[in-house]
């Protein structure tokens, strides 16, 4: 695991005033929200309250058109589109619904691809990756495509991918939603172990209460507005 940027005492991430708009849209209004280091947080709401977007937000896929994402001491909000994807290759990591795995790799190819990415060469990533999958109950499956394997095995496979660089924030967007209820348990266990072992952040969206009792702290869409804890959040309704 990558040293600490943070104190115990200060939030690894925290968005202020973040407000994002689609068209005549306003899809944020207002974020205002802290994640601390090694903590699992759920991001709860119905479909288009805007927790999608958030998430977006604070890995700097989307740049806020207002407000400011503050990632270990520094705003990435004012970061180029170049060192923002550098940050997200060597930062961060992403599990998201369906996997979005590279249909035509193998499991093993697709866990090498951020380390590739990252400078790695080929014959470390490829036993970093076997490392990986045997750790998630993969052993055996390396060669295999994602067509060939079972919804959960495809989503462990995208753990397998997101730890990999070993991130210090991974984001799942809705990452047991396409899996029926025992894959989806599986799949939670194995991210907030394995989350837990390394110390690494998690930022979960999702729509599923069980999903989110995996969490440490759960943050609720309502009413444009989510309010816990720290993290009060306005979003369009």
């Amino acid at each position: 695991m990558k040293d600490s940027m943070t104190s115990s005492n200060e939030p690894i991430l925290s968005g202020r005033g973040i407000k994002v708009t689609f068209g005549q849209s306003e899809a944020l209004r207002g974020v205002d929200i802290d994640v601390q280091a090694g903590e699992i947080l759920a991001v709860m709401g119905p479909s288009g309250s805007g927790k999608s977007t958030l998430l977006h937000a604070l890995a700097g896929v989307i740049v806020p058109g207002a407000g400011s994402v503050i990632y270990g001491g520094r705003n990435i909000s004012s970061l180029n589109d170049a060192k923002r994807a550098e940050l997200r290759l060597s930062e961060f990591g992403f599990v998201f619904q369906f996997g979005q795995l590279l249909p035509d790799l193998s499991a093993r190819d697709n866990v090498t691809i951020p380390l590739l990415l990252a400078g790695r060469n080929r014959r470390e990533a490829l036993r970093v990756a076997d490392r990986w999958l045997t750790r998630l109950g993969l052993a055996g499956h390396q060669s295999k495509l994602p067509a060939e394997l079972s919804g959960g095995q495809a989503q462990r496979v995208a753990i397998a991918r997101a730890l990999a660089t070993e991130p210090r924030v991974i984001f799942a967007d809705e990452p047991t939603g396409a899996l029926d209820s025992l894959a989806a348990e599986n799949v939670m266990l194995t991210l907030t172990d394995l989350a837990r072992s390394m110390g690494t952040t998690v930022v979960v969206i999702t729509h599923d209460p069980r999903t989110a009792s995996y969490a440490d702290r759960e943050v609720i869409v309502r009413d444009g507005r989510i309010s816990a804890g720290q993290a009060v959040v306005a979003v369009s309704a």
